[in-house]
């Protein structure tokens, strides 16, 4: 894997470090292919309970590297179509759709600027810790692009259709208060505070029930086009499933006994 993305685990916590912080950590093509590994190196493994996604530097991500960009505006408008969407189906979309389909807990801790696809990438996580110098921006529509990475998706289900459109067709920035407000992230703590308070929940979370965390999020990703009783169908069999793991045992075992439980993730 290249320089681009790092990925050290410890303890049961996956960090994948994006790692271009000269350039703010924007997303070159490079950077796309080493992140998509970088999932996929994720997903074959048994010994990663919570997956933290940040980015080297003072920066979460800046958005698409404009550079990389660049490179193809020699291009006659069919070929650019051609050239980006490939880009797009072969890289950035099958990276959204499997980082959404990891079984464990994804925690996005961001820092500075976090823009354009670094903005579609945090949506995509399932818990956001942000530093108060934290700054926000859809950014797509600065440069006459329409957003990717699944922004159209996450982001009117998380504020609604007309702030949605506001957000994208206005490509305003907005500081981390207004990104907890409109629940586009769960916490914002001091910029010093920020790696002890990721540190904290991905602790709790290696220490949780990894099977009800997969099956959770499952449930909840399935909700949004689903039907009630679609929804109590799948409740019903993510329930049993749960009843059958040995960590459902210890729950009960640990909860009549008041002590805390020693979940082993099976």
């Amino acid at each position: 894997m290249a320089d681009t993305v790092l990925l050290d685990v410890a303890d049961g916590v996956a960090t994948l470090t994006l790692n271009r912080p000269a350039a703010l950590n924007a997303l070159s093509v490079e950077m796309m292919q080493d992140l998509a590994a970088a999932v996929r190196a994720l997903k074959a493994r048994d010994d990663v309970a919570v997956v933290v996604i940040a980015g080297a530097g003072a920066h979460f991500m800046a958005g698409g590297d404009l550079n990389d960009f660049a490179r193809h505006l020699d291009l006659t408008p069919r070929a650019r179509l051609d050239a980006f969407r490939a880009i797009i189906e072969h890289n950035v979309n099958p990276t959204v759709a499997l980082l959404q389909s990891l079984h464990q807990p994804v925690i996005a801790k961001v820092r500075g600027a976090c823009a354009g696809f670094g903005l579609s990438l945090m949506l995509g996580c399932d818990l956001a810790v942000a530093a108060e110098d934290a700054v926000f921006t859809t950014a797509y529509s600065a440069i006459a692009l329409s957003a990717d990475g699944g922004m159209s998706h996450f982001l009117p289900r998380m504020v609604g259709r007309r702030k949605a459109l506001e957000l994208l067709l206005l490509a305003e920035r907005f500081p981390a208060a207004e990104a907890l407000r409109l629940d586009l992230v769960n916490r914002v703590v001091p910029a010093d505070a920020l790696d002890a308070t990721v540190d904290a929940l991905a602790a709790q979370l290696q220490r949780g029930p990894r099977h009800a965390y997969g099956e959770l999020k499952r449930l909840v990703n399935a909700s949004v086009d689903a039907s009630l009783t679609e929804q109590l169908g799948r409740e019903a069999e993510a329930f049993a499933r749960c009843s059958a793991t040995a960590d459902f045992g210890e729950g009960v075992e640990a909860f009549l006994a008041k002590r805390a439980p020693a979940f082993r993730g099976s």
